[in-house]
């Protein structure tokens, strides 16, 4: 047996060498799915797009993202001014990346994503 301490949580734990392989065949296969349906594209059919205001080193920056309903990022875009063609074009970079159109697009009602319309 060896033994695994925690200091944040205060707690140890003792692990076999028989553990993290069992825990490799139980959790692996789950993780491994996930990861080659991903790798498909099959991802949910809602996405959220969303702006947000960053500041790295003191300055502002907007971080853009496209969001599936499950919560895997799709497209991020970072820039250093807010430009109103940052929507428009994260949209049409995600359509031409993913190959398919989500049944429902969320934003979060920003004057730049009041433009977007899918076809």
């Amino acid at each position: 047996m060896s033994k695994t301490c925690l200091p944040n949580a205060g707690l140890k734990i003792e692990v076999s060498f028989q553990t993290v392989p069992e825990w490799v065949a139980k959790l692996g296969l789950k993780f491994a799915y996930q990861l080659r349906r991903r790798s498909r594209g099959n991802f949910a059919d809602k996405w959220h797009l969303d702006e947000l205001v960053a500041s790295i080193k003191g300055r502002k920056y907007w971080l853009w993202r496209a969001v599936d309903a499950e919560g895997y990022v799709l497209e991020t875009l970072l820039q250093s001014r807010r430009n109103k063609k940052a929507a428009p074009w994260l949209v049409r970079k995600l359509l031409k990346s993913q190959g398919i159109t989500p049944r429902v697009m969320v934003t979060d009602k920003l004057r730049p994503m009041l433009p977007l319309k899918l076809s």
